[in-house]
Parts: structure tokens; sequence; C-alpha cells
């Protein structure tokens, strides 16, 4: 049997596995490590006394390729961004960073619920979790936009959508996961991240802002706050603007690697927070907590990549990348068009599976498809497709496939962060969140396609690193 013949079947049974609800790194891993031992058993004509030679050259991949992975430096990354979330959350910076953004902002139509997508936004700044980002501000938000009046539905689907903001916005756990499977540089990714995502968040401002002026009963704004009041809600956000800050220097880099990388800047950021959290009087209790659930999402992130890696490696022994490259790129339609239908795809396949896993199981045949459509990884802007060059268009096809895994995170029926709002909230079912980000699908439409369109938007800040 041809080994394309063999990837296809694997492929099919882990969507079955993954449709009927088994886990995406359970079921990566079992069809990745059962199509290595088909492959190898098939390299030997199915000779039965070979079997046992074809099982054990699969378990040395199967342990090897994954841990050689995981271990890399830069997945240090991902702790201790989330370790920075958690820990400005004990210590009560977020709902500062709520407060000033409401004294600030809430003045406006439905003022409350965009001061919320800022909110959130900020708190994205310092924390590469949208899960996170969604469970935090559904403890601190939806109660004040409930005492004013807000609708709960439309107060809970805010919160959801204001959560995805942290899969763009650096540091981003997504992203970097991103750049180590398709082998791009992490900080010019970060930087890459950083204006998208900050637009998303002003379309998603403007959307409310329009629906509250069309109905006057959604979000009231919130007046009275003086400018003293104004003034003296900073000095308690400052020390999230200071861990942004530090983050951005140790991405954008100026100096050179002598001053640190993104990692080392992850790791000053998470210090500094700690520091202002035992300044706030934060308890061992709490402290406790913030590194139990930061080990919990951290250790969920590690072994969905670890069992992605599996099949991973299985795809490149069954030559299934190439094969779907070759198809791609023989196609008689414009490469913008066939850009269009992969990410049509990703919205589609993200209905039924969590954003992380959808990437890692999709990127390794999606992604050099689009780098050959585009004209190879080391084409000239001036001979590609797209009109920027590989690294660009890497960097370029990355925002636009972790936009879509945002999408994914509040579409039914698999919406992740609607789960956690819907779990934090007694008084909230998944279905009413699911109705509450509703208008946000159009935000995120008008986004997506603003960032294809214009791809300035998203290069403009990598192209100076």
């Amino acid at each position: 049997m041809e080994p394309i013949t063999i990837g296809l079947w694997v492929s099919a049974g882990m969507l079955v596995m993954v449709v009927l609800g088994m886990r995406v790194a359970f079921a990566a891993g079992l069809a990745g490590f059962v199509g290595l031992v088909w492959l190898r058993w098939n390299g030997f004509d199915y000779d039965p006394a070979r079997f046992g030679k074809s099982l054990e050259i699969s378990v040395k991949l199967a342990g090897s390729v994954p841990h050689s992975k995981v271990s890399s430096h830069a997945l240090s990354l991902i702790p201790t961004f989330i370790l920075i979330g958690y820990l400005a959350y004990y210590a009560g910076l977020t709902r500062a960073l709520f407060e000033a953004a409401k004294r600030w902002i809430a003045w406006v139509p439905g003022g409350l619920a965009v001061s919320t997508v800022f909110a959130t936004a900020g708190f994205a700044a310092v924390s590469g979790a949208s899960v996170a980002t969604a469970a935090v501000f559904a403890r601190i938000a939806i109660p004040e936009m409930l005492k004013i009046g807000y609708n709960k539905q439309f107060a809970a689907g805010v919160v959801a959508a204001g959560g995805t903001l942290a899969s763009l916005i650096p540091p981003s756990a997504i992203l970097v996961i991103y750049a180590i499977i398709v082998e791009q540089d992490v900080g010019k990714l970060l930087l890459a991240g950083f204006i998208p995502g900050a637009f998303s968040a002003l379309v998603y401002g403007l959307l409310i802002v329009g629906i509250a002026v069309v109905f006057k009963s959604v979000g009231p704004p919130v007046r009275g706050f003086t400018w003293g009041e104004r003034f003296a809600s900073l000095p308690p956000a400052l020390p999230i603007v200071a861990v942004v800050v530090i983050i951005i220097f140790f991405v954008y880099n100026p100096f050179g690697d002598a001053w640190g990388t993104p990692t080392e800047g992850g790791a000053v950021g998470a210090f500094i927070v700690f520091l202002m959290a035992l300044y706030r009087g934060m308890r061992w209790g709490e402290l406790k907590s913030a590194l139990l659930e930061t080990a919990k999402l951290t250790v969920m992130i590690f072994t969905i990549i670890w069992g992605v890696l599996i099949y991973v490696r299985f795809l490149g022994f069954a030559e299934l990348p190439a094969a779907f490259s070759d198809w791609i790129t023989s196609l008689t339609v414009s490469p913008m068009l066939i850009l269009v239908c992969i990410l049509l795809a990703y919205a589609v396949l993200g209905m039924f599976m969590d954003a992380i896993g959808m990437l890692l199981l999709t990127l390794p045949v999606v992604y050099p498809a689009v780098m050959a459509l585009n004209g190879g990884e080391s084409v000239a802007a001036a001979d590609s497709a797209f009109g920027m060059s590989g690294e660009m268009c890497a960097i370029w096809f990355g925002i636009l496939v972790v936009k879509m895994a945002e999408f994914c995170l509040i579409t039914p029926p698999i919406g992740l962060n609607c789960f956690v709002v819907a779990g934090v909230r007694d008084d909230l079912t998944v279905q009413d969140v699911f109705k509450g980000v509703t208008p946000f699908f159009i935000a995120d439409a008008i986004t997506i396609a603003l960032l294809v369109a214009f791809p300035a938007i998203v290069l403009w800040l990598p192209s100076l690193a």
C-alpha cells in the first residue's frame, strides 16, 4: 500500500475519534503511533515475524521526537506567560485595570462593555491564555454590567469574545506554538500580533457602541467620574503597563541578544508581577492557586503538543504534506481564493475542535501548501503570489490562522471560552453565552477580511525588527 493511502486512512480514523469525543492529544498520539507501526510493517511486506521490529522502531520514534520538541527553549515562554496572568489576577491587578478602563471609557454608549473589551486587551498583554482571560473577567466584569441593567447574555458574550484577544496580543501562547511548529522567529510573530490584536479590540468596541446606540436598553453609559477619580485609577494599573513594556522590549530586542530573549523577558515580567503581588498582600494560598492553575493549563497545552507531534512525524513519513502542496499548487484558481477557502475550512473545523489542537493538526499539511502558493520559503516579494517574501508570508499566515483560532473559541458547539464563562457563572447557561457572542462573529469576519486585504496591518511591526 502506498504511504499516502495509509496517511489518508489514519487521518480519517483520527478525525472519527475526535468527532466521537476523544481528546485531540490522545486521538492524535494514538493515530500517529498506529500510523508509524503500519508504515513500518508495510515496508516489511506485512511479514508477521517483523511486526515486533516495526513496533520497536515506532515506540522509539514516538518517544524521542515529542521529547526533543517539547524540551525546546522557546516553549518555556508558555508557562511564564500563563503564570503572569494568574499572578496578576491574584494580586488584584486585573480589577485595577478594569476599574481604570471603566472610569475612562464607560461614559460612551455601551461603555461598561467597551471598558471590558479594552481591559481584557490590557490583561491579554500580560497573559498568553484566552481561557484564563475569559475566566478572570467573568468574575469581575459581568457582575458590574448586570448591576446597571445589562442583558446577561450580552454581558457574557462581551467577556467571552474579549477573552479571545489573548490569542493575538503578545504574549500569546498560540503564536509561540505556531512559531515552533513552522520553525519561524518567535519574536517577530509576537510583534506581528500586537497591531491586529489592538485592531480587533477596536472593532469589538465600535460594534458595542453601534449596538448600544441602536438598542438603547443594551448598555447604558456610566457617568459621574471626576477627572481626579480617573487619574487616581491609573497608578494601581501601572504594573501591568510596566510588564507590557518589558515584554515588548525583549521581543523587539533593539539592542541585540545581549539584553535577553523573549523567554527571559517573560521570566522578568513574571518576577515583577510576583513582587507586586507580594506587595499587595498576596497570601500563600493565593500563590499556591496561581502556581497550580498555571501548571494545569501548561500540562494541558504540552500534552496536546506531545500527542500531535507523534502524528506530525507520521505525516512526514506518509508524505501527505508534500502531496497536499502539490495538489494545491496544481489548481488553476487564484492563490488568494485558495487562501480564503483554507480560512473558511478553519472556521468549519473550529466548530468541532479546540483552537490549539486544530492548529497543531492542520499546520503540518496546510502551511507548506500556503508557502508553495506564495512561491516557496525563500521567494522574494517581487516574485511571490501574495506580494511578500517567504518569511513575511509565514508571519502573515500565522496571524490569520490564529485569528481564525480566536473565532473558533466562541463558535458553537465547542467554543471553549463560552463554556468557561458559563462554568464560572451559576446564573448563565452555555446557550446564553453562545447567544451573547453572536454579534461578535460579524466583528471577527470584518477583522479577518481587512487583515487579508491589507497585510501591512500585520507586517509593519515585524518588518522593523
